[in-house]
């Protein structure tokens, strides 16, 4: 572990936008999505979205957009971002046809994160006798 966060520091060198905490996020979400998928190799970036999604929502409930923006993260574009630094520092691989491109527009952080996780405490809710 301290060896990844001796190479999350070197890249946070380069491209100081997102902290140390986000990268482990990704990297937490990365090994959900496997798991999701029942896999343990290559996801696509769009698979890791909606993996994101998924660890976000369980690992912060209505809090998740909260958090993500506290560590600067917008937009799906800022995953992409984190990944492919993580991919040039070697943390992780990456197929040919994998682009940072594939996190453009993925969804709307309110839409998936605020919004569907108050419609689920309300199918909860709704299901208690």
């Amino acid at each position: 572990m301290l060896d990844i966060i001796v190479t999350l520091e070197d890249i946070r060198r380069r491209d100081p936008r997102y902290p140390v905490d986000a990268y482990l996020f990704v990297r937490e979400a990365l090994g959900y999505t496997q798991r999701m998928l029942g896999t343990s190799g290559h996801v696509t970036g769009r698979q890791l979205l909606e993996g994101i999604r998924r660890y976000a929502l369980e690992a912060f409930g209505l809090c998740a957009r909260t958090v993500l923006e506290g560590w600067g993260i917008w937009r799906t574009e800022d995953f992409g971002a984190i990944v492919f630094n993580m991919v040039d520092a070697g943390l992780l691989g990456r197929r040919d046809e994998d682009s940072v491109e594939d996190f453009v527009d993925g969804y709307d952080f309110y839409e998936v994160l605020d919004r569907s996780y108050r419609d689920m405490l309300t199918r909860r809710l709704a299901e208690e006798p």
